[in-house]
């Protein structure tokens, strides 16, 4: 489908703390992480397509195509499970038909905190403790601001939509879409205390705001009141990104994209599509990712747009995708704490290139409020952030070399975090010198982070 839209606690009083439960979330621990009866295929012909779904029990017409690609979502006719059926069409030791480049799931995407089934936000704070809280000083983010401020920088966040009236974003906000309901409306829905994803997007939108306060902001609504998603919606939202209006030929797409989300599943679909938005492998040959797509004068123009997505909320080293992706111009995030360590429920591992505040963040949520949150998904718009400053800076960069520039300008900080994002560094400002308190402690899990 092509759319066309021009368009740790420190504890603070507690009269502060006023906790929002979100009640358990029940499609997040299905048995089967995916959309019962369906499946995402790749052909190489598209004239396949009738004899293959044929063969497969798949029901014509599809239920959505990518675009003008051969790449469809279809229903099966047989009521066989998804995963069975991509196995049998392509299984995953090799071989199977030839006329099928990838057989996949619709697999689901959601919140970190969709995952674990719960999520709380504390409400408190103002306008004033949102910007002077701890994050700002840890990024140096006064000295970043007096040579960039993200001006001329789109920044899309794709997540469960924003208040877009909230008078942080307000002003800020360019259109976007919403994935969900098919409208060109992007609004947070859903309730506090009812839906477990309700108010993610707001947050995560905030976090951008504050870090680079003149970049404009393109919600992109791609998951649901609950947070969850699936990887077609996902793969949508991705594409509307960089390419707003379907023409190549117009600069109207974001240069950065904030995912607070994932899968637990590596999927071809996403990592074609994620490498395609970061313009890697790009071959200038009039059709980069040999869909029938022409990007190359997307790439040139712009240099491709940076990934940056949350680690997870595991606790472990279990990968969370597109995060964990082996493309150019993806920058997977961990959450550290005002302590320099890593926060206890982060995701972490040799695929994990950052980490960034994630640790009880104050940030907007709807009705013009604000809230304090946890999680990897909190610690991505940090960096998003900062990459807007820097393409802002210097915009003859390429999403990889923006990357780049943020990994390897980060601050070392207690192990066995990764090196910290300094915003002041990225723009070329020089690092501090670090050495990690002999009293600094490893942080427990905080409550219910996202």
């Amino acid at each position: 489908m092509q759319v066309r839209v021009v368009l740790r606690i420190s504890l603070m009083s507690l009269a502060l703390l006023f906790p929002f439960l979100v009640a358990p979330l029940a499609q997040a621990q299905s048995a089967n992480e995916y959309v019962a009866g369906e499946i995402v295929i790749k052909l190489f012909n598209s004239a396949d397509l009738p004899a293959v779904a044929g063969q497969y029990n798949l029901s014509l017409p599809p239920l959505d195509q990518f675009g003008t690609r051969p790449i469809y979502r279809l229903r099966m006719s047989d009521g066989a499970d998804p995963q069975v059926k991509a196995e049998q069409i392509k299984p995953s030791g090799g071989g199977g038909d030839a006329r099928v480049e990838f057989a996949e799931p619709n697999y689901l995407a959601q919140t970190p905190e969709g995952r674990r089934g719960r999520s709380r936000w504390v409400i408190g704070g103002d306008a004033g403790t949102y910007a002077t809280q701890w994050t700002p000083q840890k990024l140096r983010l006064s000295e970043a601001h007096a040579i960039s401020r993200g001006a001329g920088v789109v920044v899309a966040v794709l997540d469960t939509g924003v208040d877009m009236s909230h008078p942080v974003l307000a002003g800020r906000l360019v259109p976007g879409f919403d994935f969900v309901d098919f409208d060109a409306i992007p609004q947070e829905e859903g309730s506090a205390g009812v839906n477990a994803g309700y108010g993610h997007g707001t947050h995560v939108a905030g976090l951008v705001a504050l870090v680079s306060p003149e970049a404009q902001i393109m919600p992109i609504r791609v998951l649901d009141r609950d947070g969850v998603g699936n990887i077609w919606v996902l793969a949508e939202g991705l594409r509307y990104a960089v390419d707003p209006d379907g023409d190549p030929n117009t600069n109207d797409g974001a240069g950065v994209i904030n995912l607070s989300l994932g899968t637990l599943r590596r999927t071809q679909l996403l990592e074609q599509i994620v490498a395609e938005v970061a313009c890697v492998n790009d071959d200038d040959n009039g059709d980069d990712d040999d869909d029938g797509d022409d990007d190359d004068d997307r790439c040139r123009t712009t240099g491709g747009a940076v990934v940056v997505a949350a680690a997870g909320n595991g606790g472990d080293s279990t990968p969370q995708y597109p995060a964990a992706e082996v493309v150019d111009g993806v920058v997977a995030v961990a959450a550290s704490t005002r302590f320099d360590t890593l926060a206890g429920f982060s995701t972490r591992g040799s695929w994990v290139r950052i980490s960034a505040p994630g640790d009880q963040v104050i940030s907007t949520v709807p009705g013009g409020a604000y809230a304090t949150w946890s999680g990897t998904s909190m610690a991505a718009p940090h960096v998003a952030g900062v990459a807007a400053l820097l393409r802002a800076y210097q915009p003859g960069l390429n999403a990889i070399d923006v990357a780049q520039r943020l990994i390897t300008t980060a601050q070392p900080i207690c192990a066995p975090a990764p090196d910290r994002l300094d915003a002041a560094a990225t723009l070329g400002l020089g690092t501090r010198p670090y050495v990690c308190s002999a009293t600094a402690i490893y942080l427990p899990l905080t409550a219910n982070p996202m």
